[in-house]
């Protein structure tokens, strides 16, 4: 692997930005130093450009197998790269779900083929397969996904004795999808018995509403202190969730952490009449105060993490009436230029940016040799130009699906560089999808 030697970049890492050059080879950072003269393959002149570790996403939704005329492996690590995602993990609810380990190993297989980003795979629960789950190598598999809300398949977890098997058993990491799902049948019975098959995309956020989020959410975080389980919960869309998570602890103390998206940071209720179904996810895009609170719940440690969820579908798909059309949207080109535009608005620090999308999901995680710009540490590096903008447009979108709900935003922001476990895979607009990615280890 070609020897790479950065020069004059602004480094942001573990709080503090500094100048310095930073010198990669053999896929790890060798040495980071200023005015460093070491013989590189390639130099890149970062001078005015900000060198950050790469976004690891611990929430995304490849589609691969079963549902690949939405996205797959290829295509959407393709796309996460030009973002400046790095890592990803990627949920079990494909089809078929992920429910043994066979399957399990067939998605990694997949990607050690074609993801151009370094990947992990979560393995899936259901009411009936806990022999399955408890197969499951800790330090191979990023960890356990339970859906205590809506999935597809077998994936709707909602037996409370496999819950509390899961829960008392199972010694590695627990992500949940938290809505109460009795909730969410009661809300709709109401809604389609005034309007029928009228329901619009406005109505989203009552059916899915923010009591079905908490009540799921409470009950998880329940479960998870009685039986000391490390509990993850993904996707926070109302404020008064935020109410449940602990800041007063280290992060690397905590057994529960809790996760928000892109979509619940930037969009609210308010742009259903623009995006309609296009800002259709669960749990539902909610209100402004809600969003406003979410941010402020990452900022000051209650959330530890950022992430997408990135679950694309096909635009003939989301543009069905709101009762057919799926919940989810393709997010991971364009989540690191949209948190950059809240840095440009004020609303977040490059140094807040960087702990909530490298630093704590590797802590959360407990990824090995990741998520930091550290010696000895693989090369996951992203190469931002905080003043270069551009528009996201059709022909600039990587995405399998071919939309982005961000169409026609302008961003000031622009990802330049990408590197990959120590491959140049983008450079300034063009992808060297020649090197796959590798498979995150974990330290437990």
């Amino acid at each position: 692997m070609p020897a790479i030697l950065i020069k004059s970049a602004t480094i942001v890492n573990e709080g503090k930005q500094f100048i310095a050059d930073v010198f990669v080879k053999d896929g790890l950072i060798e040495q980071i130093g200023v005015g460093l003269n070491r013989h590189a393959d390639q130099t890149i002149n970062a001078d005015g450009k900000f060198l950050l570790p790469g976004m690891i996403d611990d929430q995304v939704h490849f589609r691969e197998p079963g549902l690949t005329h939405k996205a797959d492996i290829f295509s959407e690590s393709r796309a996460a790269v030009a973002g400046g995602i790095t890592s990803f993990m990627e949920m079990p609810n494909t089809v078929p779900n992920t429910l043994t380990q066979e399957l399990l190993q067939d998605k990694y297989d997949i990607a050690s083929r074609y993801s151009l980003a370094n990947y992990s795979f979560f393995m899936g629960a259901s009411n009936d397969n806990i022999a399955e789950v408890l197969k499951t190598d800790p330090e191979n598999v990023c960890g356990l996904k339970i859906f205590m809300g809506s999935s597809t398949g077998d994936m709707l977890v909602d037996n409370e004795k496999t819950l509390e098997s899961i829960f008392s058993q199972t010694p590695m990491l627990i992500a949940t999808h938290c809505e109460d799902e009795a909730t969410i049948r009661h809300n709709l019975d109401l809604y389609q018995a005034r309007y029928g098959d009228q329901i619009t995309i406005d109505m989203h956020p009552m059916i899915r509403s923010a009591e079905a989020c908490y009540k799921s959410s409470s009950f998880a975080i329940n479960l998870a202190k009685r039986h000391n389980s490390r509990l993850h919960i993904l996707h926070i869309s109302t404020a008064i969730e935020t109410e449940l998570f602990d800041n007063s602890i280290p992060l690397t103390e905590k057994r529960i952490t809790a996760e928000a998206c892109i979509h619940h940071l930037w969009f609210s209720n308010q742009d259903y009449a623009k995006k309609g179904n296009l800002i259709k996810w669960n749990p539902a895009v909610k209100t402004a105060s809600d969003r406003d609170e979410i941010l402020n719940a990452v900022l000051n440690g209650r959330i530890d993490i950022i992430a997408t969820d990135h679950a694309p579908h096909t635009l003939k798909e989301k543009t069905q009436p709101y009762l057919m059309a799926p919940s989810g949207g393709p997010l991971v080109q364009h989540a690191l230029p949209a948190l950059f535009e809240l840095y440009h608005q004020g609303k977040i620090s490059l140094e807040q940016i960087v702990e909530k999308t490298a630093h704590n999901p590797a802590i959360c995680f407990q990824i090995d040799k990741r998520g930091y710009i550290r010696e000895g540490y693989w090369a996951d590096l992203v190469l931002v130009d905080l003043n270069s903008p551009w528009e996201v447009r059709t022909d600039n979108i990587f995405y399998k699906c071919g939309w982005s709900p961000f169409e026609g935003q302008t961003f000031q922001a622009r990802i330049t560089h990408t590197i990959i476990s120590g491959h140049l895979a983008w450079e300034n607009g063009h992808l060297k999808d020649d090197i796959p990615g590798k498979r995150l280890k974990f330290k437990r």
